[in-house]
């Protein structure tokens, strides 16, 4: 495998991994902006901009652009995040001058007026039946008190309000700001040509030009202390209780990520972990999980319990028993030999097709400007150390965190 890089003369940033043994190709189009990029105002616009890429450009409708990319077999979609909005493909090599035209059209798309209104009712239903399945939005309205008062807060979704209130007007003002040509990298993965795949990106995109607009709402990376306290959210229709408890953890930049991964692997991996054997082997609790999420500035441990809703004390005070415990005694090396063994096959599994490493490069490279071949990934799993785990341990620690629980139970005893 190779990895190339070039700029084209807007500032469009064209990157590769190239393997010739791959059958497949995949490429995306990573651009720096999502709901952190947000005032309150526009809440909900990067995730809305990228449901009106795929209604059509100037040049094709909705229509012509769904069964031209069905014609060429790509399997093509999109999806926004805090940090990102990526636009991406997966296809046979020798068709990939075609979806690279018909992906970049989505970066440039028409907004029509009435793709517009029908649109913003499609996404307020969305954010309706997002609010009303379980675990209710839970993983938002966490994340929004955990990180209340920074841009991480925001959702992706938006809110009703600042939906409903949005107009094209200002669609099309965040279009110009946030894709901006030097704000977008495009990324290739598997068996392609590269220099070709650099003409084709000069000859669909080489005309974007470069904004005298200066980028509104760039963030301004600085590392918070997430908030605590304990919130109950009454659901009476739901048929389990949810309980999230979300503590500190190291961003996507800090050396250690990688350990607290670990660390969360170790406790509460969906199988065979602390919180599996004790609360999921045993019937208490019908899932019991813990997990890490990173942005640039800032990280979070999150454990997501649900069970019945008489069980849903027992299972949150055994969490905390357990976590306990585990900075009391710290974990053993048999636990990191299991979890090591898990992780490195999870990464290979998940990185041996093209699709897989377009966002593993993606990830790395547009939030870190870093480029990591598998072979180091896996020898940096390898690295770990217990005495590095248990470290990780003491300086994030698990027993401190904001408690978020929605149900059907009308009381919940914390103590």
């Amino acid at each position: 495998m190779q990895f190339q890089k070039a700029q084209l003369d807007n500032g469009l940033e064209v990157i590769a991994e190239v393997n010739p043994a791959a059958y497949s190709t995949s490429f995306g189009f990573f651009v720096n902006t999502g709901s952190r990029n947000e005032t309150p105002e526009i809440a909900g616009v990067s995730h809305f901009l990228e449901h009106l890429a795929f209604k059509g450009t100037e040049n094709r409708s909705a229509e012509e652009l769904n069964r031209q990319f069905d014609e060429i077999g790509a399997d093509a979609n999109a999806f926004t995040t805090e940090e990102q909005t990526v636009f991406f493909a997966s296809l046979l090599p020798e068709l990939l001058d075609e979806a690279v035209e018909l992906l970049s059209g989505l970066l440039r798309p028409a907004l029509r007026q009435d793709d517009f209104e029908m649109e913003k009712q499609v996404i307020l239903e969305e954010i309706r039946m997002y609010d009303d399945q379980p675990p209710f939005g839970a993983d938002d309205k966490s994340r929004e008190l955990f990180f209340a008062g920074h841009p991480l807060a925001n959702s992706v979704l938006g809110t009703i309000e600042s939906v409903s209130g949005l107009t094209a007007d200002q669609l099309h003002c965040y279009l110009e700001e946030q894709y901006q040509p030097e704000n977008i990298v495009l990324i290739g993965t598997g068996r392609l040509d590269f220099n070709q795949f650099v003409r084709k990106a000069k000859q669909v995109c080489g005309n974007w030009k470069q904004q005298d607009l200066p980028r509104k709402n760039v963030p301004d990376f600085q590392r918070v202390r997430g908030h605590r306290g304990f919130h109950r959210f009454f659901k009476e229709s739901a048929a389990q209780q949810y309980t999230l408890l979300l503590s500190d953890a190291p961003s996507a930049r800090d050396e250690d990520r990688l350990t607290a991964e670990m660390v969360a692997n170790m406790i509460g991996d969906d199988v065979g972990s602390r919180l599996y054997w004790e609360l999921v082997d045993s019937g208490t609790a019908d899932s019991a999980e813990l997990g890490t999420n990173e942005f640039l500035d800032n990280g979070y441990y999150i454990t997501g319990l649900s069970s019945e809703p008489e069980f849903a004390e027992e299972v949150l005070d055994r969490t905390r028993k357990i976590y306990a415990e585990t900075m009391k005694n710290n974990l053993t090396q048999e636990e990191l030999d299991r979890s090591k063994s898990k992780m490195l096959s999870r990464l290979v599994l998940a990185n041996e097709r093209p699709a897989g490493r377009l966002f593993s490069i993606g990830n790395d490279w547009i939030g870190l400007r870093q480029y990591r071949t598998i072979r180091q990934e896996l020898e940096d799993i390898r690295q770990i150390t217990l005495d590095d785990v248990n470290a990780a341990l003491k300086k994030y620690p698990l027993d401190d965190p904001l408690f978020v629980t929605a149900g059907p139970l009308e009381h919940f005893d914390l103590s």
